[in-house]
Parts: C-alpha cells; structure tokens; sequence
C-alpha cells in the first residue's frame, strides 16, 4: 500500500511539473477587483462558465458596489441582473444572504477562514477555496470543480466521487503552496485537452502518465480506456 500511494505521490508531482511547464501563467479566469467580487463571480459560476459570468458582473458590481449595497438588494433586480448565469433565483437569495451576513457578523468584510468562509449562505469548500486562495494568498485546500474532478479520475489520483474526498486524497499527494495552482491549472487542460466527451489523448502532455490513456510504442496514444469514460 506504501509503495503504490508512494508511485501515486510522484507520478502527481510530475503531472504538476508538466501543468506548469504547459500552462506557466494560468490563473483565475474570473474579472474581479476586490475579494467580494471575487466571491459573488465564484458563487456565479457554480454550472456557469467564467466566461458568461465575466460578462454579467460588470453590470452587477456597477449597479451594487459594495457589500453593503448588495445586502440591501432588491431581491427581484438582483435576479435578473444574474439571470443569464443559471439557477438565478438560488444564487440572488444567496448572494444577498451572504452580503447580509458578512455586514451583520463580520464587519463589512469578507472572511478569511474555511470555518467562517463556509457559515455563508451558497458558499462551500469550492468557493471558500477560491477566495481564500486568489483573494487572500491562503491555499487551505484543493478546489475541486467538474474539469478536476473528471482529470484527477481519469488520472487515477483519486477512486473517489465525492468532491470533498477528492479534496482531502489531492491534499495528500501535492505540496500546500501548489494546492490552488493544480486546480487552477488542470482547469485549463480540462478546457483544451482532456474534455469531457472527447479526450484529445493523442495531443495530450500528460498521457504517458494517465492510466486512463492507451499509450502504444513511440508514445502515440492508441484511445482512451473504458474506464475513464
């Protein structure tokens, strides 16, 4: 067991290695300016793309500036300000709840632990992870979304399904001041490389490593096993 989690621990050091060799300035792709930006565009995009958020808070932010307009928000303005984004009606009574709760019990500012992070309404260790991280330098943990979730899978880094086993299994096997960057990082080959439907396997940097791939001779990766689909 030793020896098989010891091989796991350096053949994920080596995908990081070849994440930031391929992918050298990868960052949030979310457009905020201030960390309560940052959680009110995170807790958009939960099944959202960045992209479609980015276009929306510009409106958002511009029309609530600060914590304290937007705790006060009408909530019926609000939602069609996020509409676009999906499940709107969930995210506005959450944002303003949240708003509401950072003004009431945290001083007008946006925490900076798990523990706190977490008590807000709509915001989980996904969210909690990404604040922590791009708005306060804070790596406490492994941001796991659909893209690190399918490729950490696919990389055979984790046999669980649960987001937060996943979490705590990445922890294990990655040094804490990588934490946030691996996510952030295996976002970006989720997007360009390893979709979900389509594997580019053959175009893939990391196939001679994914278990998930059929590597044949000369490295030209043949298809992609059943068991990562």
């Amino acid at each position: 067991m030793a020896k098989g989690k010891s091989a796991q621990k350096i053949r994920a050091m080596e995908v990081l290695h070849r994440l930031k060799q391929r992918y050298p300035d990868a960052t949030c792709s979310l457009d905020y300016t201030t960390t309560l930006e940052l959680l009110v565009a995170t807790m958009l995009s939960a099944q959202c793309t960045d992209e479609r958020v980015n276009k929306v808070t510009p409106a958002l932010f511009a029309r609530y500036p600060d914590v304290y307009a937007l705790a006060a928000a009408e909530i019926e303005e609000l939602e069609q300000l996020v509409k676009s984004t999906g499940f709107y009606r969930n995210k506005a009574k959450n944002i303003r709840a949240a708003c509401e709760k950072i003004v009431t019990e945290f001083g007008g500012k946006v925490p900076q632990t798990m523990a706190e992070l977490t008590s807000l309404p709509g915001v989980a260790r996904k969210t909690a992870n990404v604040v922590l991280a791009h708005g306060y330098g804070i790596n406490a943990g492994v941001t796991v979304d659909t893209h690190v979730k399918r490729l950490s899978t696919r990389l055979k880094l984790t046999r669980q399904t649960d987001p937060k086993k996943i979490e705590l299994d990445l922890m294990k096997l990655l040094p804490q001041p990588d934490w946030e960057n691996w996510s952030i990082r295996l976002i970006y080959h989720g997007r360009a490389v390893c979709m979900a439907r389509n594997p580019n396997c053959g175009n893939c940097h990391l196939a001679d490593l994914c278990p998930s791939a059929e590597v044949g001779a000369g490295g030209k990766v043949k298809r992609l096993s059943k068991a990562s689909s």
